[in-house]
């Protein structure tokens, strides 16, 4: 069972290199890995965990935050609708991305970094990828192509970027870190106030 001492911090070499493809059918070793990684996700989130040091609770988990420096993700998060959505990614690759972009208002977070970040993270507002997508019940593998948005498309890029080799605090405009340009709005959660200037929908 993956746990927090399993993850590789900021500061680890591995962190800034290039995963490779995953050899498919997959292996039971790769299947194993990735399996543990749903099941850290599920485990971080519940309520009885959310005070053991042997977890910090997240949206995602890239398999070089590992130390296994493998195209393998897996992200359990909700749309703006509070509407969850299971990812099990192997070998994903960006086919577009919209010129829009967006951010948390919050800032991001990272399992593998422990010093708070406040900051303006861009992301693209839509991506589209195509995947092998793994199915923890059945343990079928499909490769389909998907179009994510909003807090989701941040959630996938934000994984994908540890693919590349890229922590989000590499991606701080270090000049201005705050600095909002006019293609960028915030994702809104229903529910959310709304502030001036942020998108209405």
């Amino acid at each position: 069972m993956i746990t927090m001492k399993n993850v590789i911090k900021e500061g680890n070499p591995l962190l800034h290199e290039v995963s490779v493809d995953v050899n498919l059918p997959l292996s039971n070793e790769d299947e194993n890995i990735l399996r543990q990684m749903i099941e850290y996700i599920r485990e971080s989130i519940k309520e009885e965990n959310q005070d053991n040091p042997e977890y910090r609770p997240a949206v995602g988990l890239a398999a070089p935050q590992l130390g296994i420096m493998k195209k393998m993700i897996a992200i359990i998060a909700p749309d703006e609708n509070y509407v969850e959505h299971e990812l099990f990614l192997i070998n994903p690759k960006i086919i577009s991305y919209s010129e829009e972009l967006t951010y948390l208002k919050g800032g991001e977070g990272c399992l593998s970094v422990d010093r708070p970040c406040d900051a303006v993270i861009l992301r693209p507002k839509r991506t589209t990828f195509d995947s092998y997508f793994y199915d923890y019940e059945t343990r079928e593998i499909i490769k389909n192509r998907i179009k994510l948005k909003g807090y989701l498309s941040v959630v996938f890029n934000h994984e994908y970027d540890h693919l590349k080799g890229i922590l989000f605090v590499d991606k701080v405009n270090k000049d201005n870190p705050y600095y909002v340009p006019e293609n960028a709005t915030p994702v809104i959660f229903k529910g959310e106030k709304i502030e001036e200037n942020e998108e209405k929908s």
